[in-house]
C-alpha cells in the first residue's frame, strides 16, 4: 500500500511539474496520443486478464460437469465477446482521438 501511495504521489508532482515550469510563449503540447496510448495499454491488458479469468472458469466448471458443455459454451462465447468489445471500442477512440 505504501509503494502505491508513492506511485501516485508521483504522477501528482509529473501531472503539475508542466504548468510549474511552462514559459508564457510557448505552444501548448499535445497530450492526448499518450493518454490514449495508456489508455489502448490499459484496455488491452485488463481485457486479457478477464478474458483468461473467463476461460479458466468455463475450463473449471466443464472439469466438474461435463454435462453442462452447452449451455457454458454459449455463455463463454457471448461473455469473450462482450470483453472484446470493449477493447474493440478503446482502439476505436485511438483512431478518432490521434487523427
Amino acid at each position: 500500500m505504501k509503494k502505491l501511495q508513492y506511485v501516485f504521489m508521483a504522477l501528482a508532482v509529473l501531472c503539475f511539474a508542466i504548468p510549474a515550469f511552462a514559459d508564457g510563449g510557448s505552444a501548448v503540447i499535445n497530450l492526448a496520443p499518450i493518454g490514449v496510448g495508456l489508455g489502448m495499454g490499459l484496455a488491452a491488458g485488463l481485457c486479457g486478464l478477464g478474458q483468461g479469468n473467463a476461460v479458466g472458469s468455463t475450463t473449471e466448471a466443464l472439469a466438474r460437469n461435463p454435462g453442462a458443455r452447452a449451455g457454458l459454451l454459449m455463455f463463454l462465447l457471448i461473455g469473450l465477446a462482450f470483453i472484446e468489445s470493449l477493447t474493440l471500442f478503446t482502439f476505436a477512440m485511438v483512431f478518432l482521438k490521434i487523427s
